[in-house]
């Protein structure tokens, strides 16, 4: 059976899958506060320490949830995540991508690079079709209680997981084989068969160094909010994406055929590279027995 060369899609989560941030369908609600209130609370907690921000928003969660009397346990986070709301089509999404690519002769893979919470994440609908989640977690104690965070994925850290996915390391703890040199034709998914999907600051450094590599970049925004189509659109003005697109993840919407199209040529442009090998073996192969 004829060997099939495996794509990877990339995609942010809030923002890109979901509108807003995960934390605000139950969580924040939960806590007796506005969105604003608490991200507000946030940046200043970040300012004031001049700290990370992602660390100071996971702070944040389990100290609110302790003083309102919320469980912080991991499976009360995943209970969290049940009520995140999606873009259009993006439950349907996967099986209609996975469907073209088989019919394009690929083989799709599905991972998620975030500053969200992964164990809201897993609490989605969606949490079975991707092989990794890459996300912010938590360290959890003997009673399964959150004590501290346990990875804070920053825009730095993002890029650090497209090279995990790009090597073939499933590992976030790995710090052995991520800094092994290995030739870019014998990773399991070499950066020309990446497509990330993105929409805020944090992505940008991850979709610049995927174009800037070969693969593919499409920047999303909310559908009918022109402030963030106004953003993504000064992306690829800057050359850091290739496609900017809506999030409506449906058939019949911009951002399948976009994503098709990327498809066909990553098929092609292997079948060409395969077919430059089995010219350039051949001639060795030749060469070789002219010489004896």
């Amino acid at each position: 059976m004829k060997r099939q060369p495996t794509v990877a899609l990339i995609y942010d989560f809030d923002g890109t899958l979901a509108p807003g941030n995960m934390q605000e369908y139950s969580f924040i609600e939960e806590l007796k506060m506005t969105p604003k209130e608490f991200w507000d609370k946030s940046t200043e907690l970040s300012k004031k320490q001049d700290a990370s921000g992602i660390l100071c928003y996971m702070k944040l969660m389990l100290d609110e949830a302790k003083h309102a009397g919320i469980s912080i346990k991991r499976e009360s986070f995943v209970q969290f995540g049940e009520k995140v709301e999606l873009f259009n089509g993006v439950k349907e999404w996967f099986s209609l991508i996975n469907k073209a690519g088989k019919e394009i002769g690929l083989n799709i893979e599905h991972y998620i690079n975030s500053s969200g919470l992964k164990e809201m994440i897993e609490g989605t609908p969606i949490a079975k079709e991707f092989k990794n989640i890459y996300a912010c977690s938590f360290i959890y104690d003997n009673d399964g209680i959150a004590t501290w965070p346990a990875i804070a994925v920053d825009y730095t850290a993002k890029t650090q997981f497209i090279f995990k996915i790009n090597k073939g390391i499933k590992e976030v703890s790995d710090n052995k084989k991520i800094n092994e040199y290995v030739p870019e034709e014998d990773r399991p998914i070499p950066f020309k068969r990446m497509i990330y999907f993105g929409d805020g600051e944090t992505d940008i450094p991850c979709m610049k160094m995927v174009k800037a590599n070969g693969g593919y970049s499409i920047a999303v925004y909310k559908p009918k909010d022109k402030g963030k189509r106004k953003i993504a659109e000064k992306l690829i003005l800057d050359n850091r994406v290739n496609f900017v697109c809506q999030a409506d993840y449906r058939d019949s919407q911009d951002i399948y055929n976009v994503v098709t199209t990327i498809l066909e040529k990553i098929k092609r442009d292997y079948e060409f590279e395969e077919l430059q090998k089995k010219h350039l073996k051949s001639a060795r192969k030749n060469n070789t027995k002219n010489k004896v």
